[in-house]
Order: C-alpha cells, then structure tokens, then sequence
C-alpha cells in the first residue's frame, strides 16, 4: 500500500485540514473498495496489522488516520466525530471512491457510522466493531466507573502504566503483553503527538448527549456487529442495543474469549466474518 495526503482546504483561506490515507498500490481493479477506520489504540499503520494483509486479497483498502492521528491534522477547532467522518468522506471524494463499505472499531466505530448516514448512496454494507454507538449519558457514566480511573489517561496514555492498563483492558488475551518492557512502551508513549487534542476528542465524545442516543439516525445499510464476548470496556449488552435499534438490517456476530480489541484476539476470525459479510 502507498501513503497519500489529501489537502482538504486547498482551495479555500480557511483552517487547514490534511486527511493521511494508506491507499492501494495498483490501478483501480474490479474488487470493492473496503474502507478501515481506527480507534484510539493505534493509527492505521498499527490498528489493522493483523488484517491488511489478508484482507486486501479481496478489496481494495483504504486506511485513513483520523484527525491528530498519525499524518492527519485540523487546524480547525471542531472534535467531533460527525467531523471525523466529513474529512474522510470528502477525502476519500478526492480519492475517487465511489462506492465502498466500511470497518470501524471502537472510536472508529462512531466515526463509520456518521459517515454511513452521512453519504448513504456511496456506502454499502458497514462493520462495527466493539464500539459504544447509542450509549446514553447513564451508561456512559457507568462505563467511565468500570474503568476505574480518567478514560483520557488511557486512551491517551503519558506513562508506560496507562498504556499497559489500556492494552490489558483491550486484549483478552494479553498473557504475553505483560513480558513487554517498559523501555518498548516508554518508546511508544513518546511517540504520540497532539496529546491536547485527542484528549478533546475524547472530551466530546463523553459529553452528555441531552438525548442524542434517542435521536440517533437508523443506517439505511446492512450492518454487522462484531464484539468479544469478554469485551470489558463495552459489554455485549450494547452490540444487542445498537442492533435492536438499527433493526432487520443488523445482526450480531459474537466471537468467544475476545475483548474489546476482537481484531487482535482472534485476527482471522475477524476476517472471515467480514469477507463473508461484505462479499456475501
């Protein structure tokens, strides 16, 4: 896969705003284009290891990093992610992407599903996974309490225990990230950038909602959503409340002892779910 930026305010005077995508390294071909959206854990180049490769045996990837991750920047002051999911609509436009399904996880998740309402000619199936879409402010509030301290600290870690709390409270099956040393992680926390900002986004998306779940737009989309039956930041219980919500057109895939991060307990599961989905 190539690296591309897209200049999204070339041609106008106001804040600038530079959307990173992974794109594919050959011609347009005739597979469906398949569009990977991260969470907070990592950027596109780290989110989706596990999948690139056997997933872009069967579409055409496009992997962008969200705003003040990796490559990607606003200089504009909106943290939401319906605004997320407008850069990436109006760059993947540029691109030339007509049409394409959509893989969101987590805050990715919140992203891919405004950006389904958003545009829903171009989008054709969407995969959620392990995301918090339609919490209202009391679970919200009791999800913040599970977790035991300032979800800011882990999902935007400063020492090398937020990170491993965050990577323990991800993985289900995290034996060995215990062996991983403090030098590997201490690297890792240096290494993220516009530490101000993410904690913004996170910000807004923990600010009560005064009844946005309620309002919360139905995809037009076949919708499938993929949790680990041991996901300990968002319980199964939301995977059945966003399909009850979404309707006919959604159904629940559970994968057996996965955590939040399904993608990395069970990598090819994942993938065959999706492939079959999408394709099916």
């Amino acid at each position: 896969m190539l690296p591309c930026t897209v200049d999204l305010d070339a041609d106008s005077s106001s804040a600038a705003t530079t959307v990173h995508f992974w794109i594919p390294g050959h011609r347009k071909s005739t597979r469906p284009a398949l569009v990977l959206i991260h969470g907070f854990g990592a950027n596109s180049r780290w989110q989706f290891y596990y999948q690139v490769g056997h997933l872009s045996r069967r579409f055409d990837l496009y992997i962008p990093d969200l705003l003040f991750f990796g490559k990607s920047y606003t200089a504009r002051k909106e943290r939401s992610e319906v605004f997320q999911a407008e850069c990436l609509a109006e760059g993947l436009r540029r691109l030339g992407v007509d049409r394409f399904s959509i893989y969101g996880i987590s805050y990715g998740g919140y992203v891919g599903y405004h950006l389904a309402d958003m545009i829903p000619d171009r989008v054709d199936k969407v995969v959620l996974m392990s995301t918090g879409v339609g919490c209202n402010d009391d679970q919200k509030d009791e999800l913040v309490a599970k977790l035991g301290r300032d979800p800011k600290l882990l999902l935007v870690p400063r020492t090398t225990d937020d990170l491993r709390q965050l990577m323990l409270k991800s993985v289900y099956r995290s034996g060995y990230m215990k062996l991983i040393p403090d030098s590997f992680l201490q690297d890792y926390v240096n290494e993220i950038g516009h530490k101000k900002e993410k904690m913004e986004l996170v910000d807004h998306l923990l600010a009560k909602s005064s009844g946005a779940g309620r309002s919360l737009p139905v995809l037009t989309q076949e919708t499938l959503l993929i949790w680990g039956n041991k996901d300990y930041v968002f319980p199964m219980n939301l995977a059945y409340q966003l399909q009850r919500h979404l309707g006919s057109k959604a159904r629940v895939a559970i994968v057996k002892e996965a955590g939040h991060a399904v993608n990395m307990d069970a990598p090819d599961e994942v993938n065959r779910l999706i492939i079959s989905f999408i394709l099916g």
